[in-house]
């Protein structure tokens, strides 16, 4: 294993080593303006929502390593404390891509990677049409990381306003994931596209507390069959299963029969099973079969 000291690191490449290490992050555009009227657009991965109550995004236009100069979105914020956070969604990312020039001060982004300007409802900064999710935000805070290239500046926003397209909506009226599209910043040239082929569900935890990895017997424990992802599935029950004389399962049948005078190789056909069915999501038949190797 490869053990850095990052002071000891040239800071493009700590960069280039966090960038990638700490991936995906989802991708905002920063609508600001500055006191005479000029829109700046830009986007930044270096984005995330920290509070529902008060309502909180945070993102950081960071000191530029190679020469240590800042952001104009930087400047705009500090003279008008206001501004429009958009999300990036696939058929954009082009569009993104070029917006992140670095044009001159006093030219606009939304012309150049050929964007319209929507006004707000609240704020002075203009809404990105294109995207399907802008928020309108005062800046409560601006609070700068270190002074060499490479600092980050946290702006600290509080959303006002949320402006949601309709076709984000499903039936019940609820966002769907699926429908947003988003994109996301991963190190170097690489992104990665939030679509039904890389989307999957995870259950919350119950209400009641999951009895634990370590309430688990050694054997399903320490098995070398069965992930971590496995044992979070298994430990996640609220009460310790006991053998259901109603489950029935052919395939189980099967295994006793066949292993029968082999213990040893019965427990990792049980445990290969098992793994199996957890990977479909069926717990309790897991835990059925994982209770027969007894």
């Amino acid at each position: 294993m490869l053990t850095l000291n990052l002071k000891d690191i040239k800071p493009a490449d700590v960069q280039n080593y966090l960038q990638h290490a700490i991936a995906p992050r989802p991708i905002c555009f920063a609508s600001t303006i500055d006191k005479e009227g000029h829109v700046n657009l830009s986007p930044f991965s270096f984005f995330n929502l920290f509070s529902s109550n008060p309502p909180v995004v945070i993102f950081s236009p960071a000191r530029r390593v190679r020469d240590n100069t800042t952001k104009h979105t930087l400047q705009n914020v500090l003279e008008v404390p206001e501004v429009v956070i958009s999300m990036v969604s696939y058929d954009m990312v082009q569009q993104v891509s070029l917006s992140s020039c670095e044009y001159p001060e006093g030219v606009n982004e939304f012309t150049k990677a050929g964007f319209t300007e929507v006004p707000a409802s609240i704020v002075r900064p203009p809404l990105v049409k294109e995207s399907k999710v802008n928020m309108e935000c005062k800046v409560l805070e601006v609070k700068p990381l270190g002074t060499e290239g490479g600092a980050g500046n946290l702006v600290i926003c509080e959303v006002l306003t949320m402006h949601i397209d309709d076709s984000l909506f499903d039936e019940e009226k609820k966002l769907d994931q699926r429908r947003i599209n988003l994109v996301a910043r991963l190190g170097g040239d690489w992104y990665c596209w939030v679509d039904d082929r890389n989307l999957f569900r995870v259950e919350k935890p119950n209400t009641q507390l999951g009895i634990g990895v370590d309430a688990l017997p050694a054997g399903i424990r320490n098995s070398p069959i069965l992930t971590g992802n496995n044992l979070g599935q298994l430990g996640n029950v609220n009460v310790y299963p006991v053998i259901d004389p109603a489950f029935e399962d052919t395939h189980l049948k099967h295994i006793i029969q066949y292993y029968s005078i082999n213990p040893a190789d019965m427990e990792k056909e049980l445990h290969r099973y098992a793994k199996k069915l957890l990977d479909k999501g069926h717990v309790q038949a897991a835990w059925q079969v994982l209770l027969a190797v007894d």
